[in-house]
């Protein structure tokens, strides 16, 4: 996105008049900044041709909120596939507005934006501290979820009969442009309700966002599936490893799990193409010199190899053939064309992987996102998420983060770490070169 186009200012209900009940923390300035660029190069050239640097607000609690805590009824919902964490940042928004700010009245809607919507009458659950005690400890969500839209003007009456004054949205790409439309409603009738999202999406996709709470656990539970094919590849002559990790658009789970296992030897994502003339006989080169092969493919990657129904699922999203099972059987085929004999075993563990609970690392991020949605609604930002960035953690205007889906940069440091990792061709798609294949692996 161009310089230019960024407005990275969060929208706001009113002036914070009322003082903040918190007793303990650090206060955090609304002058606070954190710097859209990280490096000193970046910097100097924005200067030189915007005369200003974006930053974003920082998250954090405010000496002066929006709303009384005593008059305040919240909301939150869970949209969208499961993903590792759900449930933390279920817990760690009920526990913050209830120990924090003091609010007493908390409704979770029940299936997504369904339990907003008049139609299915899915009774709310009213959460407290007790409810949400050991939540943490289990996958999914205890609100349950689902995908699709659901009439804006419709859920808006739900939340203003209800008499909502907050709703945490938890939620992906969907998800967040949901609630912008949800805020842009409730602008169109001059209401004081705070829309706030926190973005879960397990492929790490959204933009403006460093990282997304759930990616952390699923690279974690994808390593031993790629130790369990590397080990069933070795284990037999000509032995190769085929697992399909989850990313439609984005492959970042595919190339972190690809550099914390380091012993995959191909690596596929979405954003690098590749075509069967090109990797099939590199791997016919990489099992001939190392005995074993072990793939490791996103599963939106090398779509454009099938031929897709073009039909879409509840939330608008082309709905995909299955990368794995072709590329498993056009293996096959090929190396049977070849009269060389291999050992293929295909691994898919992606609702495995999403279904989880949160590890340490992410529980921590999680309660922290979770308190800091709690911090920026409280004071009265709306029509935002709650971001993290450079290590800070940041209010991000929610029209900025669905403006486009961040993506691994083939030319980024990212991806020349899995070329160098793996050994793989760095081009897959153009014509065979001997000595393009790097590095073997044993």
């Amino acid at each position: 996105m161009e310089i230019e186009d960024m407005n990275l200012e969060v929208e706001r209900l009113g002036k914070c008049t009322v003082p903040s009940p918190m007793t303990q923390g650090q206060f955090v300035s609304d002058e606070d900044r954190v710097l859209y660029y990280g490096t000193l190069k970046d910097a100097q050239t924005c200067i030189e041709v915007e005369k200003c640097l974006p930053s974003f607000e920082m998250a954090g609690p405010r000496e002066k909120i929006y709303f009384d805590p005593s008059k305040l009824k919240c909301g939150i919902v869970t949209c969208g596939g499961i993903c590792p964490g759900l449930n933390d940042v279920i817990r760690a928004i009920v526990l913050s507005l209830h120990y924090h700010y003091q609010v007493n009245t908390v409704f979770g809607f029940r299936y997504g934006y369904e339990g907003i919507s008049s139609r299915y009458r899915h009774p709310p659950l009213e959460l407290s501290p007790r409810i949400v005690e050991d939540i943490h400890e289990k996958g999914g969500t205890i609100l349950s979820s689902s995908r699709g839209p659901q009439d804006v003007c419709d859920m808006v009456d739900t939340l203003e009969r209800m008499n909502i004054g907050l709703l945490f949205t938890i939620g992906g790409d969907g998800t967040l442009r949901g609630a912008q439309a949800i805020s842009e409603e409730i602008k169109k009738r001059g209401l004081k309700m705070g829309i706030v999202g926190i973005p879960k999406t397990i492929d790490n996709d959204i933009s403006f966002v460093d990282q997304s709470f759930g990616f952390e656990t699923a690279v974690s539970a994808a390593r031993p599936c790629i130790s369990a094919a590397h080990v069933e590849a070795k284990g037999a002559r000509n032995g190769v490893g085929l697992v399909k990790l989850m990313g439609r658009a984005s492959g970042f789970i595919a190339a972190n799990a690809t550099l914390a296992s380091s012993d995959v030897n191909f690596c596929l994502v979405p954003e690098v193409p590749f075509t069967l003339e090109r990797f099939l006989p590199a791997l016919k080169q990489k099992i001939q010199s190392a005995s074993h092969a072990v793939i490791v493919v996103a599963e939106g990657a090398g779509q454009d190899l099938l031929n897709p129904s073009g039909e879409c699922d509840a939330s608008g999203n082309l709905r995909f053939e299955d990368i794995g099972v072709f590329l498993r059987d056009e293996i096959r085929r090929y190396f049977q064309n070849e009269h060389m004999e291999i050992q293929l075993k295909y691994i898919d563990p992606s609702y495995i992987i999403r279904s989880v609970p949160a590890n340490p690392k992410d529980s921590v991020f999680c309660l922290l996102l979770g308190h800091n949605a709690v911090h920026a609604g409280m004071a009265g930002r709306t029509n935002m998420l709650v971001g993290y960035w450079d290590s800070e953690y940041t209010h991000v205007p929610i029209p900025m983060a669905v403006s486009e889906r961040k993506k691994i940069e083939p030319d980024g440091r990212l991806w020349s770490s899995v070329v160098e990792s793996t050994g793989q061709p760095r081009d897959l798609a153009g014509p065979l070169n001997v000595c393009a294949l790097g590095t073997e692996k044993t």
